[in-house]
């Protein structure tokens, strides 16, 4: 971290135990990204309800190159699980940034673009035709739009191409508009 991590203790008496528990938190931020410029973490009493004593809050503001991720828990009777809920969280979005930095976010397959070439409404299955000219089938289940008995011999359609048990089979058929 490059600057020093800031503790602020709101509506709460300030505690050695509390810093120490927090800090312990902040270094362990440090093992999954190395350029956290700043840590800011607020710990305060958010209400005095009669019934369940007090109620904590515990906010971490992390300052990474181009963003900024900001965590909050609330509700948490115990000081310890508000710091430690709140933490988990930060160390989440932090793996989702450092993910998201290093070109690691999931991709989607790419639709592929065919036309019905037969059809059996009987059976409930049809096939169909890529520009390629190679052949997928497709369940009448495999249809998400329009119904497949709304289908036609010739209705232009996207889906997702998979390798199936006997052959090469179309999910996700829906017509293209």
């Amino acid at each position: 971290m490059k600057l020093p991590t800031q503790i602020v203790f709101r509506d709460l008496a300030r505690s050695e135990a509390i810093e120490s528990a927090i800090r312990e938190k902040v270094d362990r931020l440090d093992t999954y990204c190395e350029n956290i410029m700043a840590c800011r973490v607020t710990a305060a009493v958010i209400s005095r309800h009669k019934h369940q004593g007090k109620l904590y809050n515990v906010r971490v503001d992390l300052t990474v190159p181009g963003s900024e991720i900001v965590v909050n828990r609330d509700n948490a009777e115990d000081i310890y699980v508000a710091i430690r809920d709140a933490f988990d969280h930060a160390r989440r979005k932090l793996e989702d940034f450092v993910r998201r930095q290093r070109g690691d976010v999931k991709s989607h397959e790419q639709e592929a673009h065919g036309r019905i070439a037969r059809l059996f409404a009987d059976a409930g299955y049809g096939f169909i035709e890529d520009a390629d000219g190679a052949e997928y089938y497709f369940h009448r289940y495999n249809v998400v739009h329009p119904d497949f008995d709304a289908l036609a011999i010739g209705d232009e359609v996207v889906f997702l191409a998979e390798a199936g048990g006997e052959g090469a089979q179309a999910n996700r058929v829906h017509v293209r508009k």
